[in-house]
């Protein structure tokens, strides 16, 4: 079979989330409409506008009546770039979804490169690594102290988890749910179910419009949802393994002290000496292990109470394949 052929029969959608790039859409569009072309792709583009103020939706309006493989949907506000991939993951019809910042620093010929990874080594997530940066110092050395810190947490090891560039089959966006800023983390929640992910270094380009998005405040929201990542899968469907460990830590902690303090009060009586526990720290200490202790196992049960709850409609697991279900036989 010919490679036109084979790339025909496969839908590739391309998910791009836009925030005042009005700049950069035209040119966007013209790159990967020319690998679509080229590749012989049967190809979709979904523009997400994420609450633009720049003329960004009058042009992909335009677009999406001029090509038909081009649709838009635009926010009533910015909400964000996981609610953007959220709605275009949603409405891509592909049976692969590449996703790709708006700003023209990911390159779309790229994306030949992407699908041959994953065909070649049977992975269902391929993730873009910026090998040589056009970015400023201070982004990309925050940056790469973030990705080591990820890869150490969650054991996925990728060199650039911040890539907007990256390859998707279609299952992976349906059964990871993303929300708040967790869109960096999909890789990370993907491999938590089971999906294989890899990566591939990719050609980055210098910013031509406008300017970045992205502040130093990211990095600190970044930490706290790599905190909130690294518990939704170790101890998602089990807070209390979590909760109730550090729990009965505490309250161990706490019990030892006790018992200290009730030998000291025991010898000191014996020995005709006035113990004064109340002047001694470690009863502070003690006592407040034991109600942090507790707080914490209780903490856990609400936890347990609240995920059987509102884990009864929600898979914890991932199919990979199925056999056909066997007909019944006629008497």
């Amino acid at each position: 079979m010919s490679n036109s052929l084979r790339n025909t029969a496969l839908k590739i959608s391309a998910v791009i989330p836009t925030y005042n790039e009005v700049e950069s859409l035209q040119q966007l569009y013209a790159e990967l409409t020319a690998v679509a072309t080229e590749q012989a792709y049967d190809f979709e583009v979904l523009f997400i506008d994420d609450g633009s103020t720049d003329g960004s939706w009058d042009l992909i309006r335009r677009l999406s009546e001029a090509d038909p493989r081009v649709r838009g949907i635009r926010f009533r506000r910015n909400f964000g770039k996981a609610a953007a991939l959220r709605a275009g993951f949603e409405a891509s019809n592909g049976d692969f979804i590449i996703t790709l910042d708006a700003d023209l620093q990911d390159d779309p010929r790229e994306i030949p490169r992407f699908l041959a990874e994953l065909r070649e080594k049977r992975l269902d997530v391929v993730s873009g690594w910026k090998q040589i940066r056009h970015d400023p110092w201070h982004k990309v050395w925050p940056s790469r102290v973030f990705n080591h810190l990820v890869g150490y947490l969650t054991g996925v090891k990728l060199h650039d988890h911040n890539c907007g560039m990256k390859f998707y089959r279609r299952a992976v966006v349906f059964e990871v749910r993303i929300y708040g800023e967790l869109h960096r983390f999909i890789p990370v929640l993907a491999h938590a179910r089971g999906f294989r992910v890899g990566e591939i270094a990719i050609k980055h380009r210098a910013r031509q419009f406008g300017s970045s998005k992205y502040g130093f405040r990211r990095f600190f929201k970044g930490f706290l949802d790599l905190l909130t990542v690294t518990f939704l899968t170790g101890f998602g469907h089990r807070p209390q393994h979590l909760l109730g460990t550090l729990g009965l830590i505490s309250f161990l902690l706490g019990g030892l002290g006790m018992v200290y303090l009730g030998g000291y009060w025991i010898n000191a009586e014996l020995h005709g000496h006035d113990p004064k526990l109340h002047q001694r720290p470690a009863l502070l200490y003690s006592i407040a292990a034991l109600l942090i202790g507790g707080q914490f196992m209780s903490i856990g049960f609400l936890a347990e109470l609240i995920t059987s709850h509102l884990g009864r409609d929600l898979d914890t697991f991932s199919v990979a394949e199925r056999t056909e279900e066997p007909r019944p036989t006629e008497n």
